[in-house]
């Protein structure tokens, strides 16, 4: 069906006026009033200039995006901080007038505020000021409350902090200031700001229309993100006590999750595939997150489970981002663990997150989870790491994956469908690994003899220097020497600080600060020679290719069933052990 929009730009009051037809709304999902003195004093400033100019062209103040919702209100997408700003500013002109000598100016300008401020009687134009043209429905906003009584009775609470308090009394000093040195140009100014400042409003035919425009209005994107729809959509099933449980439990998972570097806009995203999953669906375009969970009116949502399993995926980020351990977690504490994370949060896409999550989510309280997220995680690192270093693309993994997250919720040893490599391609290809491919072969190297963690900040460090003497290599050509410095084995893990001492200086130069490094491959390498040049780089070549191989092998590379458990001696009874230890006494065993 085909989408319609309105645009018709309109001044202040012809907007405002609207407001009496369909009553302006800030919905839920929107973020708190948030605009600055600074913000406040530059559009009071503009207006001034503007009259002091005598300019009789209009002002353009910007665009408001709107949708008539269900209860024919006037729900605002973009320009709520405008339009709330503007209301305020309104508001505070006709208390100052309201404190006037009563003129014709007065009278006037007082008839025309209270036309865009409040509701009126059809046919007196009797004012009820108790019913304001705009409402705040901002979730958990207290300022809600806040700004209805500003507009209703025009004062603020003593030693009010909130955005709409400062901003109002901001407005009213600059007013009283403005009013009081320029008494001539006050109601010019009011004049211009009612019916000389213009917006220009686009009124779609539906909150998916709106968003869209808002988007493509916007060179920074979607500032309303899907989450904010998806909060208001929870909150508004919830009853009262729900709500209030909601909010608190919102609001403590959107800072969490800003701290670990991710966002609950990201947490829905996770958890959408761990819910297609579950639905078997293995198509492999991916949908959007809104369109996905507005699905049979976004039934999803409201499951009971949704704030818990978000939590959890963000326990998995805490883990993997922050490198903390989370109580009652005791995965979180295994090494081997942390360090296969590591390894795949240095692949080159997100594609390894969506399957360690549905392994995550579906399986973290079961009995043998340690053991078995290991085994799968270091199978996934193995056949990720070979197919990108075979071929550097999304699409070599794209299909596997989502083939993948459906065999984990069918089995804690799920079939991997895309594991096989050919092993001599992968050995050409490793010496000379796509850039992007280093870290993570790097640190799967590294962690076989590190204890701990890799630092959270080390570069990679070329053991030859990228820019050498070519009196160094004198029977090699400058493009030899180029090749083999970029080469896999002349590549370690080196601490960004200490890498920035040791500059681009030769192996011996270096050694000194290879010898303060946390790095164990690196204190190895430094220990075990006197020197480094293109033979050096030629067999760690070499080495490397053939450890990496052996390793990824190890981990399930090659097998698409899932690794073999080791078959465990059965523990003896207490009988069996005395019968044991009485053949023993006997000289039989």
């Amino acid at each position: 069906m085909a989408t319609t929009i309105e645009v018709n730009k309109q001044s202040v009051k012809q907007l405002l006026e609207t407001g009496k037809v369909n009553k302006f709304i800030i919905p839920e999902y929107q973020r708190p009033y948030a605009w600055s003195d600074e913000q406040i004093q530059t559009l009071f400033d503009d207006l001034v200039e503007y009259t002091e100019n005598d300019n009789e062209s209009t002002y353009f103040l910007g665009t408001i995006v709107s949708y008539e919702n269900e209860n024919n209100e006037q729900e605002i997408i973009d320009g709520q901080q405008r339009i709330t700003s503007l209301f305020l500013l309104l508001r505070a002109l006709y208390s100052k007038l309201n404190s006037m000598t009563e003129t014709k100016e007065v009278k006037n300008f007082k008839r025309q505020i209270e036309s865009a401020l409040w509701e009126q009687d059809e046919l007196t134009a009797e004012v009820d000021y108790e019913k304001t043209l705009i409402e705040s429905r901002v979730m958990g906003d207290e300022g809600n409350k806040t700004f209805a009584n500003i507009l209703i009775s025009g004062t603020i609470e003593e030693g009010a902090k909130d955005n709409y308090s400062l901003n109002y009394k901001l407005f009213t000093e600059l007013i009283e200031k403005y009013a009081s040195n320029e008494p001539e140009l006050f109601f010019w100014f009011i004049r211009n700001v009612l019916n000389k400042a213009i917006l220009l409003p686009i009124t779609a035919d539906s909150q998916d229309t709106a968003l869209t425009i808002f988007s493509t209005l916007n060179d920074r994107g979607l500032a309303l993100s899907d989450a904010d729809i998806f909060k208001a959509k929870i909150y508004n099933y919830l009853d009262t006590k729900g709500k209030a449980v909601f909010i608190e439990q919102w609001q403590q998972l959107d800072d969490a999750a800003t701290n670990a570097n991710e966002s609950i806009q990201k947490l829905f995203y996770y958890y959408m595939f761990y819910l297609r999953a579950l639905e078997n669906d293995r198509n492999t375009t991916t949908p959007g997150i809104r369109k996905y969970y507005s699905r049979n009116n976004f039934e999803q949502l409201y499951k009971k489970d949704v704030m818990n399993n978000l939590n959890t995926v963000l326990n998995l980020w805490l883990v993997v981002n922050n490198r903390i351990e989370i109580e009652d977690e005791d995965w979180s504490k295994n090494i081997e663990i942390k360090k296969v994370l590591d390894g795949l949060s240095s692949y080159p896409n997100e594609f390894w997150k969506y399957p360690v999550v549905i392994y995550y989510l579906k399986y973290h309280g079961s009995q043998a989870f340690e053991e078995l997220f290991l085994k799968f995680l270091k199978k996934l690192l193995a056949v990720l790491a070979a197919r990108y270093i075979v071929t550097p693309t999304i699409n070599a993994v794209k299909r596997g994956i989502l083939n993948l997250n459906s065999e984990i919720i069918r089995s804690p040893m799920p079939t991997f469908d895309f594991a096989a490599v050919d092993e001599q391609e992968l050995k050409g290809k490793i010496k000379t690994a796509h850039r992007n491919t280093v870290r993570m072969i790097l640190k799967i190297l590294a962690y076989q003899s590190q204890e701990e963690l890799l630092p959270e900040k080390w570069e990679i460090e070329h053991i030859l220097p990228q820019k050498w003497q070519s009196s160094y290599f004198p029977s090699n050509s400058d493009g030899e020497v180029k090749e083999l410095v970029e080469h896999i084995g002349n590549k370690i893990p080196f601490e960004k600080k200490l890498n920035i001492i040791a500059s681009n200086g030769y192996f011996k130069k270096k050694q000194e600060s290879y010898k303060k490094s946390k790095v164990q491959i690196l204190l190895d390498l430094s220990n075990q020679h006197n020197d480094w040049g293109l033979n050096e780089i030629r067999e760690r070549d070499i080495r490397i290719s053939d450890e990496l191989l052996i390793i990824l092998n190890d981990w399930g590379l090659n097998q698409s069933d899932f690794p073999v458990q080791e078959v465990q001696s059965p523990i003896p009874t207490a009988e069996e052990l005395k019968m044991i230890e009485e053949l023993k006494r006997k000289g039989l065993i």
